[in-house]
């Protein structure tokens, strides 16, 4: 099935689309088409990924992202392109590890190197990663202290094959996640969608 978002015909906006549906999803995790936003670029797709675990007979999240693919055909300058991804990575982390200094330079290079370890061809990447500490007080103390790590990132794809995109924010995920790298367990992400619509 494909993978809702954007109105409309654009050729190469297609070509995208048909690319992401071909990306290979770990088992691990589970990617829903969402719906885009429709006031930043003619086109867009957006998806949902969260890395679950089974504990004492329930889900519980462990980490959550979106990806989002946006095409302007008239390109936009800030872009340096024509289509652009957007992406989102959060997951819960040990106090202690919160607090480490090169936390947010381990996260971006985690980016980065999946990314790059799938041949995704980019330019203009930017974001941030944002730790966040946290202790719960009054009717919340009982949380204690806990710490999560954000990273917000957009670059530009300098050609269609977006599956590799796909592929690298899952990795990413999954190692926000604490979860091993991939090699074997994964599935196609249009079959995916096909067996829980």
């Amino acid at each position: 099935m494909p993978i809702d978002g954007g109105s409309g015909t654009s050729a190469p906006f297609e070509q995208a689309r048909a690319s992401l549906e071909s990306a290979r999803i770990r088992a691990d995790l589970v990617v829903t088409s969402i719906p885009s936003p429709t006031q930043v670029a003619p086109y867009s797709i957006a998806l949902a990924g969260d890395v679950r675990q089974k504990v004492h007979g329930e889900d519980s999240e462990l980490g959550t992202g979106r990806f989002i693919l946006l095409h302007d055909p008239e390109g936009q300058p800030a872009w340096d392109g024509d289509f652009r991804v957007v992406c989102f990575a959060q997951a819960p982390l040990e106090a202690e590890i919160g607090t480490d200094p090169f936390l947010a330079e381990v996260t971006w290079s985690w980016l980065t190197d999946a990314l790059d370890a799938r041949g995704a061809k980019y330019t203009a990447a930017s974001g941030t990663a944002t730790t966040i500490v946290s202790t719960g007080f009054g009717e919340l103390a009982e949380q204690g202290t806990g710490a999560k790590i954000e990273l917000r990132a957009s670059w530009t794809p300098t050609d269609l094959d977006l599956a590799a995109h796909v592929e690298g924010w899952v990795e990413l995920l999954c190692m926000l996640a604490g979860l091993p790298p991939a090699a074997e367990g994964v599935s196609v992400l249009s079959a995916r969608r096909a067996g829980r619509d």
